[in-house]
């Protein structure tokens, strides 16, 4: 097997568990939180996109191939479901959080690269990967001074799984409009994050109340 047919194979497994991410997701969106079929899609769809996220992770690396804004944008989505995933154990006052403050810092590192690698590379700003680059920096750090205050963390759970999940969904949902070029050039990879934003808003505003 050539070096071009594992890249095939593995950017088919990719969409395809994409596509399962992109069912999954939307099912645990609309169901009833709490609920049995909620647990179950939400259950899929992290197990999906981890996987589909990885895979990203991979073919960004295969020689002849290299791609870093396709790792480093698979990286921000791999931290935002990590993050949603355990935020549902945040709850917990006595749970080890050596992985969060691990993951957090590598996505402070990944920010910046994603932010300043262009520039310094192509002596230009690369608008889509600055937002995600910015975006990442700004919720890990966020992140890393929840993990300091434990009685503050246990507060916000149910906020960040909403808002890193219902992101890893966003994620989903703006590989599919890019690939299928449903919406042109830019619009395509920033639409779905400003109709996502608005949702996580909505949803953490009525946890808040």
């Amino acid at each position: 097997m050539t070096i071009k047919d594992i890249y095939t194979l593995f950017l088919l497994i990719h969409a395809s568990l994409g596509g399962v991410a992109l069912t999954t997701g939307t099912i645990a969106l609309i169901a009833q939180k709490g609920k049995r079929i909620h647990k179950l899609s939400g259950k899929l769809f992290f197990i999906s996109m981890l996987t589909s996220a990885t895979f990203a992770l991979i073919i960004a690396c295969i020689p002849g191939h290299l791609n870093p804004f396709l790792f480093s944008i698979g990286l921000f989505s791999t931290y935002l479901i990590l993050i949603g995933y355990r935020s549902i154990s945040y709850k917990l006052e006595l749970l080890n959080l050596t992985f969060d403050w691990i993951i957090s810092s590598i996505m402070v590192v990944t920010g910046l690269f994603m932010i300043f690698y262009p520039i310094v590379i192509r002596y230009e700003i690369n608008v889509v990967l600055a937002v995600f680059g910015a975006a990442g920096v700004v919720f890990s750090i966020r992140d890393l001074m929840l993990y300091r205050n434990r009685k503050k963390l246990m507060q916000s759970w149910l906020k960040m799984h909403i808002g890193n999940m219902t992101g890893g969904y966003i994620s989903a949902v703006t590989a599919f409009v890019v690939v299928n070029n449903i919406l042109p050039g830019i619009y395509g990879w920033l639409a779905p994050g400003i109709i996502g934003g608005f949702f996580i808003f909505y949803w953490t505003k009525k946890i808040s109340k």
